[in-house]
């Protein structure tokens, strides 16, 4: 045995070897540039605690964050045809799916669920940007229909978080026909007398604003949230005019009437929960819980408007 080597310079090499930092260990502010640590920010449910910056945030953490004690039942979602047009830019389809259920853990880009929010029993469904940016395929679009009729089946709200880039481009017109299937698939949940409440977060572009992203009976949009059909670099282009300040982001939009509130990530489940109880007609909704709402409400009027909405679908599941 010669020790020098055997002994000595491993340990000389394990000094001089530049340790290895795990990445994103810490993260950067957007806005500020400021440091978070990133198991102080995951604790914060991903918002930048000086800045308030809302930062993106998976689904399986949203739907952990939303629901009482963290719990709730994922539904299991039907099987689409994987790469029926067998499409190929840069890369495979197929590999851009593997890299993206390798990186998510996810099969695709929207995760459905049931649970309770303050004891009451709703289906969520969340899209995903981090999964191919949220985009809207068949697999995506069929969790959706999914969604809303677990809603119809079990009487239960449908509240949905939209963050996606559009239509799936790989999959062509069958992506671009889940646009009118999930259209018709909330508007029968509103048939059925159930309330659908949609959380626009950053970002929810392209195709899903054509479609039941903006369909809700009630929209709600989280801080800074970049929300519209085309981003405005490609609106500036086209008309070769700058934009205004803001244009686009959720304060700027409830300004103008596009959203109804604009409300933390933190008090998202709480603002959600009273909507449902004045919606539904729960016995348990406070006056307080009114009192609360109009504050972030675009208008007086959308608030007793709300209301009043909450009524006819009461007396329409009568």
């Amino acid at each position: 045995m010669n020790w020098i080597t055997d002994f000595v310079r491993p340990k000389i090499t394990s000094l001089l070897t530049r340790s290895e930092v795990p990445e994103n260990l810490w993260i950067k502010c957007p806005e500020t540039g400021e440091m978070v640590f990133h198991k102080d920010l995951e604790a914060n449910q991903w918002v930048i605690p000086a800045s308030g910056h809302h930062m993106r945030i998976s689904a399986k953490e949203r739907l952990k964050a939303f629901f009482d004690g963290g719990e709730y039942l994922s539904i299991e979602l039907p099987k689409v045809a994987v790469d029926p047009l067998k499409f190929r830019d840069e890369r495979r389809y197929t590999d851009r799916l593997k890299d993206s259920r390798a990186k998510t853990g996810m099969e695709d880009a929207v995760l459905v669920a049931t649970g309770t929010i303050e004891a009451l029993p709703i289906v969520a469904a969340v899209q995903d940007f981090s999964f191919m940016g949220g985009s809207l395929g068949m697999a995506a679009g069929e969790a959706i229909v999914t969604a809303a009729e677990t809603a119809i089946s079990e009487s239960r709200p449908l509240v949905l978080f939209a963050s996606s880039g559009g239509a799936r481009m790989q999959e062509g017109i069958l992506s671009l026909m889940q646009l009118p299937r999930t259209t018709v698939a909330v508007e029968l949940v509103k048939e059925a007398g159930l309330p659908y409440i949609v959380v626009l977060t950053n970002p929810t572009t392209g195709g899903v604003t054509a479609s039941y992203a903006m369909l809700g009976d009630v929209h709600i949009a989280e801080p800074g949230a970049l929300i519209g059909f085309a981003g405005p670099r490609v609106i500036e282009q086209t008309i070769r005019e700058k934009l205004p300040e803001g244009f686009q982001r959720s304060e700027y939009l409830m300004e103008h009437g596009m959203v109804d509130m604009v409300v933390h990530r933190h008090e998202l489940k709480g603002k959600i929960a009273t909507l449902l109880k004045l919606l539904t007609k729960t016995p348990a909704v406070l006056a307080g819980d009114a009192e609360t709402l109009g504050s972030d409400m675009s208008s007086p009027d959308t608030f007793r408007s709300a209301e009043a909405e909450g009524s006819a679908l009461s007396n329409e599941a009568a």
